[in-house]
């Protein structure tokens, strides 16, 4: 068996040595600006008006511990343990060779950022973990039965309550079930399941809010997209929205999820505080009229971010140099500005000291830091890399005949990808979570093995409940 996965077993004590290496290097968490508010979560949970308390909730069961290093330990822990129940369903499950699945689940060992992201407190780890999950169980052969669809839908509604780009990965199940022709009771399994904690999330926000729904800047966000391009001088926007305008040139202004908190923005961004229902509003309805009357624009900015950012081999400092940065790992610790006040009360000094009982402040020891900055320079996957993996499995569907379950992880990578730069901005952090889904689309679509005379052939997929039939060798 360890002969049989040896490069595997190489890997996958790579990738546990590094986070060990991390660990002891960045003694603590590393801190983003969104933390603190998913600690202010943890310490008396309430429905964030700016993104989902799905982590914050995470965090709130783990605060008896007081242990930010716990945190980190388990987002390690739980992308190891992903990656070895990815690597055997691609073996077992759907008969990939050895070394292809061991170069699927390489990227999530090895990638350096992805390393580096499970060391900061934000809720990228846990919604990879949740989607992937999800996605593994639900293409899993055989007959797709109430029980397991009811699983995958918890999942997925979990992961939306984390990160609301988990909401349109349901419709991607949705359709992969539309085309296993799976029976009725399997819908209705996973509907109910994924309603379940989306719905109870929206009323809970609602209560406290006053609007049904996840967070209450969906207006906010979009304006911060056609911040980039709208052009108030060409265009006259309603009376009641011309406060919106975005400042400068347009080909002057900072990046587009910059422009909504930076000071003196349209938005009135403050910090420690929400947006009131009538500015998000406004906001969408100044950003809809923006892509009425720049459609081509719209369509420019976006196919920017996802062809060129996404793909580039090199990275740049966006959207900001500061929020660029905290994808390194760094050489001092990073500056909390422990005075700015948290959306809910008080101010990150005192939301971290309410969870952790100490400063939070993160420890840099050498030589394990070092280790780590170094590595991060020379092992990743670029843009290009990721890109060329996607365009594998698009031609693997398309030539190879390759199984639905192919089309199903290429989909969800593809819409991971494409959905920022849609609604908001391009950011490279989100772009780790499709890299898993990418990888193992490639190698479902040219590792699988090809049947001799003397072994069983595969099955393609066939509609759930009616016997499998041989593959072709294709």
């Amino acid at each position: 068996m360890v002969r049989g996965n040896r490069l595997f077993c190489v890997v996958l004590l790579a990738g546990v040595v590094l986070r060990v290496i991390t660990m002891l290097g960045f003694r603590g968490v590393l801190w983003f600006n969104d933390s603190y508010d998913f600690l202010r979560i943890a310490n008396d949970p309430f429905p964030h008006p700016l993104r989902p308390s799905g982590y914050g909730l995470f965090l709130w069961v783990l605060k008896p511990f007081h242990s930010l290093a716990l945190v980190t330990a388990l987002h390690h822990a739980a992308i190891v343990g992903m990656a070895v129940v990815g690597y055997r369903m691609l073996v077992r499950d759907f008969d990939v060779r050895r070394a292809w699945a061991a170069v699927a689940v390489a990227p999530v060992l090895l990638d350096a950022y992805q390393i580096e992201l499970e060391q900061l407190l934000l809720s990228d780890t846990l919604f990879t973990v949740l989607a992937l999950g999800a996605m593994l169980l639900l293409a899993k052969p055989g007959a797709t039965g109430w029980q397991r669809a009811a699983l995958v839908g918890a999942l997925l509604g979990v992961a939306s309550v984390t990160r609301t780009v988990g909401v349109p990965l349901f419709l991607i199940a949705v359709l992969y079930l539309l085309v296993r022709r799976t029976r009725w009771p399997v819908y209705v399994a996973l509907a109910v399941t994924f309603v379940l904690p989306v719905g109870a999330y929206a009323t809970w926000f609602q209560q406290e809010n006053g609007r049904f729904a996840m967070t209450g800047v969906d207006g906010i966000f979009l304006w911060g997209r056609t911040a980039a391009f709208a052009d108030c001088d060409s265009f006259k926007p309603p009376p009641d929205l011309a406060r919106l305008c975005p400042h400068g040139p347009k080909n002057h202004r900072p990046s587009s999820s910059h422009q909504i908190w930076q000071e003196g923005s349209p938005t009135g961004w403050s910090n420690g505080e929400a947006f009131d229902a009538k500015t998000n509003a406004d906001a969408q309805r100044f950003a809809l009229w923006a892509i009425r009357n720049q459609p081509l624009d719209y369509a420019r900015v976006v196919s920017y971010d996802f062809f060129v950012r996404t793909f580039s081999w090199h990275r740049s400092r966006y959207p900001t140099v500061g929020t660029e940065a905290r994808y390194h790992f760094p050489t001092r610790p990073t500056a909390q500005k422990p005075e700015l006040p948290v959306l809910g009360g008080g101010d990150r000094r005192t939301v971290v000291r309410e969870y952790a009982h100490g400063t939070g402040r993160t420890h840099i020891v050498g030589p394990f830091a070092g280790v780590m900055r170094g590595y991060q320079e020379h092992v990743s996957v670029p843009g290009t890399v990721l890109g060329v993996v996607l365009l594998a499995g698009a031609a693997g569907i398309v030539w190879r005949r390759a199984r639905a379950r192919t089309a199903l992880f290429w989909t969800t990578g593809v819409m991971l990808l494409a959905i920022p730069p849609v609604t908001v901005d391009f950011d490279y952090r989100y772009m780790l979570p499709a890299l898993p889904f990418a990888c193992f689309a490639a190698a479902m679509a040219w590792g699988r093995r090809i049947p001799s005379d003397r072994k069983a052939a595969p099955v393609e997929d066939v509609p759930d409940g009616k016997e499998p039939q041989p593959a072709s060798a294709n």
